[in-house]
């Protein structure tokens, strides 16, 4: 197969959060929100700030799996407003490393930001980090 799509780094965020909200269990596992407050983000192409209003509603699976779902907005350095959907897959399991992989869709004015409708995106979660409450994202676009 020589056809394998590629990555392209398109942006690192550090993305502020508070503590998590529990919100009790559910009929697929134990529910919570943490509400996203702020950050930044840099890459070859975009850069700029992460707006406060945002969450990540999670489900954490009987069997560990924790499933994320967040919702937020970025802004752009010449002022464009994206939209950002991230789902998150986190699987941690004895033994093995934490694996964090999502799918990322970014919603884009027309104008200079316009081609991220289209693009094709990953990413990788990073735990909270230690000097900080807020976690890391890096997003790549598949090409």
């Amino acid at each position: 197969m020589n056809d394998a799509p590629i990555t392209l780094p398109l942006y690192e965020a550090i993305v502020d959060v508070e503590l998590p909200v529990e919100l009790g269990q559910g009929p697929l596992g134990q529910r919570r929100l943490i509400n996203i407050v702020g950050g930044e983000f840099e890459g070859p192409r975009l850069r700029g700030r992460v707006l406060p209003g945002g969450a990540d509603r999670q489900l954490i699976r009987p069997d560990g799996v924790r499933l994320l779902d967040a919702l937020y907005e970025m802004q752009t350095d010449d002022g464009t407003v994206l939209t950002v959907r991230n789902r998150v897959k986190v699987i941690e399991r004895p033994g093995q490393p934490r694996e964090a992989l999502s799918h990322v869709e970014i919603t884009a004015p027309a104008g200079p930001h316009a081609w991220l409708n289209d693009a094709v995106l990953v990413g990788r979660a990073h735990p909270r980090l230690p000097d900080r409450q807020a976690v890391r994202i890096c997003v790549y676009q598949l090409r």
